[in-house]
């Protein structure tokens, strides 16, 4: 089971921590330093996609030169995303690494990635109340 919990600082700005300590300070977007939760479930598809590809292309014998990508989105009403774009930004070492890259992220895409399934199918969010 993922759980992370999130909470209010002292300094009136906001965290989320997992269960290995590991933190990420958020905010409304007016402060530096912080992401938005918006911004957090774009890295979050963006890292659930990378981390995968990345050792799955290695695997096929292909290191990727180059593996970054740009997670964007718009929002179509003030609570609501409009599509999300994934665009990878990669320096390929051959065309045979093309081809096998390509494969691995469609794949990916398609299969592997829990965040953007979860996104694509309309993974229902419960509220328990104390």
């Amino acid at each position: 089971m993922a759980n992370v919990r999130v909470e209010r600082t002292e300094d009136g700005g906001f965290r989320a921590t997992n269960a290995r300590g590991a933190e990420v300070r958020m905010g409304g977007g007016d402060e530096d330093g912080v992401f938005t939760p918006v911004e957090l479930l774009l890295a979050a598809v963006g890292g659930c996609n990378i981390v995968t590809v990345e050792p799955l292309t290695a695997k096929r014998g292909h290191r990727l030169v180059r593996l970054a990508m740009t997670v964007q989105a718009e929002k179509v009403e003030p609570s609501k995303l409009g599509p999300v774009t994934v665009t990878y930004d990669v320096e390929l070492p051959s065309e045979e690494a093309d081809e096998v890259f390509r494969a691995v992220a469609e794949r990916v895409h398609e299969k592997y990635c829990t965040v953007s399934r979860s996104l694509q199918e309309g993974t229902e969010v419960r509220l328990e109340l104390p």
